[in-house]
């Protein structure tokens, strides 16, 4: 361990002019040395890696890691650059670069002392004594920490320049590190410094940081971010505690030390595990870069959060799954959450099979559903023969769509280990033809299951075996029974007689279930009502050969669903002195996202003037419904805007609707609007800015 790195590893004088040329320079001595056995194998990792993140550092560090299969052991290179190379720092150039290459299968101790070492490049004395050191010998073993960087810097004569151009003075050049490091000045932390004696003399106990940090690669950034906010917080007379998410795996935080916290900070660029320990205080949540770069910034940010009484409602991943469940939801608003996680993963497969299925029929024609199967019989240069390619294609992915609902309405309620009983009871459902509702329900029970068998005391010896084994055999036992034995029958009646209904809905009565999924769809522009409108409408279609009703709805909720965008961009066009500027451009966008199906191209002005645009969208959408349903416009595709068009059935009489429904909407909108003061240049914009980019952060999936 202690020959990671050697004087044959130590480069002072590094000519290169690019990160690519630096890391092949010190790469070069580790083949020498035998550390590396694929010179070009291994660049290629160390590339990888630094397209996903640049590894410069403020501070003159470049910090170019990776795990690769071409590692033998543990290595470590450092080179000194006079002229300073490019890694992405927003400081500028670094003048000294380490390499870590780290074996795909890296211990936890070299694990250990390579994150040692990241956190000492947070060490301004650390570092400026590696800008000092003339040997080679010298600066290696003070990385190793066979040395101290005192006795390093004592070796180089006094007045002498080290290779940054600076005079031989650790003190000195350490000063000046700290102050280009953290970005801050002499006066700010003198400042602090006086905040927090007066806090001190006041008897008042410091400010409580916990935080989390983790980078990709678990080597580097993820301690050097730790190193930074510890010592930003002890400059400012805070108590900052932080778990380090890295390769050699993580130490839980005592959960008493989260609970007596003030604060919370994650600087992360995976997600963070086991977020939810930290729900309910004043969180601030960015990059690792910004934990190393800026850790005063993020200490002051998170204090401000808790003066103002600013907490988290809970963990934020990515995914609606993630979201779901919060525990101090009630049950209403859990069950539509765990509802429309499902739905939100089904969605695609929906978007795929459907168009495909379409595509099909475009191709082949309508008998195209009684192909023999392309394995057997497939010409390349016959249309049919790619028809019937499209439509299978289609109809093997439509056969997920009701295992992949029930397994991510469990996943919702019980994250991984409802998967199981989840897709078990989807399949279930399709096996008996209780459908889309079977999905629904063995969703819902498969969770259930899941979460009653997890709080059952067992054995400690057990427990290692339960989310593997136990659970996953008990819970799809269970909802299996159910679904055959129980429920399955009932259901699959219920099914049967919801799609006789809908089969047997003509004139008044599809008129005004069009008018009523166009409301629907109009009200929250991809909210839950918008989805529960347009789910009940895929739903429908999510069959190989859907009935001709099931058909209009999908072509009447489509449509509907356009009309809210186009109508906001013609309003903008026809009557542009009624919006401020930033709606202006905003109806520029709407074109497309409304010929595309896409109903959130309408929130920015939702969101600016409610009361005026969500009821004419309404009004707008209820008429492209009806009239849809009434003309008898049929559609296999759940989605494509006009891009589709000739997949519909009837196509002229649909646009026709779509452009009644769109004139409606203009005209109620511009009579609105008219009949109010008009607002300065400018006014609104930004609400509506806020409104659309509180909807791209929620990264909802699209489905209208």
């Amino acid at each position: 361990m202690s020959e990671m790195i050697t004087a044959d590893l130590v480069d002072l004088d590094l000519s290169a002019e690019t990160k690519e040329a630096a890391a092949r320079a010190l790469a070069e001595r580790m083949v020498t040395l035998g550390r590396v056995t694929d010179l070009e194998g291994f660049l290629a990792d160390v590339a990888a890696r630094e397209a996903q993140m640049p590894t410069g550092l403020d501070g003159g560090i470049g910090i170019p890691h990776c795990r690769s299969e071409h590692v033998t052991e543990p290595t470590l290179g450092f080179g000194r650059s006079a002229a300073g190379i490019d890694f992405g720092a927003p400081d500028g150039p670094a003048d000294l670069i380490f390499l870590i290459a780290a074996p795909a299968g890296a211990d936890d101790a070299h694990l250990t002392i390579l994150s040692s070492l990241a956190r000492q490049l947070m060490n301004a004395e650390f570092t400026s004594a590696l800008r000092a050191v003339d040997d080679a010998a010298a600066a290696a073993a003070l990385i190793r920490g066979d040395e101290s960087p005192a006795a390093a810097a004592s070796t180089v004569p006094e007045g002498t320049e080290s290779a940054d151009g600076s005079k031989n003075s650790v003190a000195v050049s350490a000063a000046a590190s700290a102050d280009t490091a953290t970005g801050t000045t002499t006066d700010t932390t003198d400042t602090t410094s006086d905040t927090t004696a007066d806090a001190g003399a006041s008897g008042e106990r410091p400010f409580r940081i916990v935080a989390v940090t983790s980078c990709p690669t678990g080597i580097a950034h993820t301690y050097m971010a730790a190193e930074s906010l510890e010592n930003a917080g002890r400059e400012a007379g805070i108590e900052v505690v932080v778990e380090t998410q890295g390769s050699a795996g993580f130490t839980r935080l005592d959960p008493a030390v989260i609970a007596a916290a003030d604060g919370v900070i994650f600087a992360h660029d995976v997600p963070v595990r086991d977020k939810d320990r930290f729900a309910g205080k004043p969180t601030v949540d960015v990059g690792v870069k910004a934990g190393i770069n800026k850790p005063a910034e993020l200490i002051t940010e998170v204090r401000g959060k808790a003066a103002r009484g600013e907490v988290s409602a809970g963990s934020a991943p990515g995914t609606p799954v993630e979201r779901s469940g919060d525990s101090a939801e009630g049950y209403g608003t859990k069950l539509r959450k765990w509802l429309m996680s499902g739905v939100s993963y089904m969605v695609p497969f929906v978007a795929a099979g459907g168009l495909l299925i379409a595509l099909g029929f475009a191709i082949g024609g309508y008998k195209i559903n009684k192909a023999p199967s392309v394995m057997d019989h497939f010409m390349w240069l016959q249309a049919d023969s790619w028809g019937a390619l499209f439509f299978q294609i289609g109809v093997v992915s439509f056969g997920f769509l009701v295992p992949v609902l029930a397994g991510y309405i469990a996943y919702g309620m019980a994250d991984r280990p409802g998967l199981v009983p989840g897709f078990v009871g989807g399949a279930i459902s399709l096996t008996i033809n209780a459908g889309f509702l079977g999905g629904l329900a063995a969703g819902l029970i498969a969770g259930g299951v899941v979460i009653g068998i997890q709080k059952v005391k067992i054995p400690a010896s057990l427990r290692g075996i339960m989310p593997v084994v136990v659970i996953p055999l008990i819970s799809a036992a269970i909802v299996g029974f159910l679904m055959f034995v129980v429920i399955g029958k009932p259901i699959a009646s219920a099914q049967k007689g919801m799609t006789d209904w809908l089969n047997g809905l003509t004139g008044t009565n599809a008129v005004l279930l069009g008018a009523l999924l166009g409301l629907m769809m109009c009200f929250d522009l991809g909210g839950p009502v918008n989805k529960v409108a347009y789910t009940f409408a895929t739903a429908g279609i999510a069959v190989a050969s859907p009935s001709d009703s099931a058909m209009k709805i999908m072509a009447a909720v489509m449509a509907a669903g356009m009309v809210p965008p186009l109508a906001m961009a013609l309003a903008t066009t026809v009557r542009g002195r009624l919006f401020t500027q930033t709606e202006r451009e905003n109806g520029k966008a709407a074109w497309v996202l409304g010929a595309s199906f896409i109903s959130e191209g309408a929130i920015p002005f939702a969101a600016a003037d409610p009361l005026r645009v969500i009821p004419s969208a309404m009004v707008g959408g209820a008429v492209t419904g009806s009239l849809s349903m009434a003309f008898g416009a049929t559609l296999r595709a759940p989605h494509g805007g006009i891009f589709v068009v000739p997949l519909i059935g009837n196509p002229v009489l649909y646009l026709i609707a779509i452009a009644a429904g769109v004139c409606v909407t203009t005209a109620l909108v511009v009579v609105l609007k008219g009949m109010r003061k008009q607002a300065p240049e400018g006014t609104g914009a930004g609400v509506a800015d806020t409104a659309i980019a509180a909807k791209v952060d929620s990264k909802e999936p699209v489905a209208a």
